[in-house]
């Protein structure tokens, strides 16, 4: 679960659960809401710092059928916290010890939310260089039989006013910060959820997430995350399929500069005949960032008829960056279908020629060979707001560093 990742390198001494924050969270607030004015329309906002819920906003006429709430730790915990992550992991043990609030998504059954719940996890570890914290959000989404509905989460080191789009991956500021967050999402029978997760963490953050779900029968959960920030960024994704003809779409995008280091791990878990699961994690590396992808379809015994795809695509834009990609297959079940592929490489030089052969730049070229990388993941995000959020992270967060420009930059 570990392999290529340097946890024999993490010092869980450097940090300590992050006290009480200081001062008004009003600018902090209001710099959240304006990111989220950026991405698009919503049904309600929510807004932690540091883990502590500080605002709960709802549209003016939301619906009675969606709720939005916050779960204090030491109070009766909402029916579905902790079904889905177990603690028997260290990581995942240290952070039911020690969460504050969970921000808790009910929508209930047969109820159709058409804009999403947006909710930002800022983490504020202040200006001075004190000891290095650690942060605990949490999410809990629960969709009834046959509801639709929306999350969109953002997790995020401390905006600036006036600043509502962060590239991810900005130097450090202030005290190192370990963020955990976990993320639980039960999609009823029949039910449909979209899903997006936006990691843009400062380069002070490390951070080791974990989104599992739990889809039912005849259901749907459309999944996307992008990670551009932290030093070290880990995500594992569980994605169980526990009723008959359950489907999931897991899509993510990542992109790594400097020393940056991008660690996936997923479970596309089969437990129920004709089940479909499709994944699809896109991402490069330039300078000498890293990045590591390990997957697992598991077929269960029962699950006859399951169809399951995994896919893996990297760039690797400098010679001092690297990529490790290893996709997994278990099967225990007759009669079904699994494919997984990944890909290691730099920018192909057939598709740059072709764009330089009619008059176009080479570094225009790289540009464009690039951003239709990405842009098949950015269209199909689950909100129109993510695809033109993530497209124009991606361009900010490259420019100079594509090989041509670094050349050129060189006087080569």
């Amino acid at each position: 679960m570990w392999r290529y990742s340097g946890i024999d390198r993490f010092d869980l001494d450097r940090y300590a659960p992050a006290p009480p924050a200081p001062g008004d969270a009003s600018a902090l607030v209001g710099a959240a809401r304006a990111l989220a004015d950026g991405l698009g329309a919503r049904s309600a906002l929510v807004v932690t710092r540091n883990g502590v819920v500080e605002v709960v906003e709802t549209a003016p006429d939301p619906g009675a059928a969606l709720h939005v709430t916050s779960a204090r730790r030491g109070a009766e915990a909402p029916p579905g916290l902790g079904r889905l992550v177990s603690s028997a992991g260290g990581f995942d043990a240290l952070h039911d010890a020690f969460v504050a609030d969970a921000v808790v998504v009910g929508v209930d059954r047969k109820a159709v939310v058409t804009d999403p719940v947006v909710v930002v996890h800022v983490i504020d570890g202040g200006d001075d260089d004190g000891p290095g914290l650690s942060v605990f959000p949490r999410t809990v989404v629960e969709l009834g039989t046959s509801a639709e509905a929306g999350v969109l989460e953002v997790v995020l080191s401390r905006p600036d006013a006036g600043a509502p789009r962060p590239a991810g991956g900005a130097p450090g500021r202030g005290r190192p910060a370990l963020v955990l967050p976990v993320t639980e999402l039960e999609v009823g029978d029949d039910a449909r959820l979209r899903y997006a997760s936006l990691q843009v963490l400062d380069g002070s953050c490390t951070s080791l997430a974990v989104q599992a779900s739990r889809v039912g029968r005849d259901a749907t959960l459309r999944s996307f995350s992008a990670g551009l920030g932290g030093a070290y960024a880990r995500v594992r994704t569980d994605s169980d399929l526990v009723g008959q003809a359950g489907r999931s779409a897991l899509l993510a995008a990542y992109l790594g500069t400097a020393e940056q280091v991008h660690d996936f791990r997923t479970l596309q878990d089969h437990h129920a005949p004709r089940t479909e699961s499709e994944l699809l994690f896109r991402g490069a590396v330039a300078d000498t960032a890293r990045s590591v992808y390990s997957g697992l379809i598991r077929i269960r015994t029962g699950a006859r008829g399951a169809n399951a795809m995994q896919t893996n695509n990297n760039l690797v834009l400098s010679e001092g960056a690297h990529a490790d990609s290893v996709p997994n297959l278990d099967i225990d079940e007759n009669d079904v279908r699994c494919s997984h592929a990944s890909t290691v490489g730099p920018i192909d030089d057939e598709q740059r020629y072709y764009l330089e052969s009619r008059g176009i730049e080479p570094a225009a070229a790289e540009r464009l060979v690039v951003a239709g990388f990405f842009a098949d993941l950015a269209g199909r995000a689950p909100f129109p707001g993510v695809g033109a959020w993530l497209e124009e992270a991606v361009r900010n967060r490259l420019a100079g560093r594509l090989p041509a420009q670094r050349r050129s930059h060189d006087g080569g």
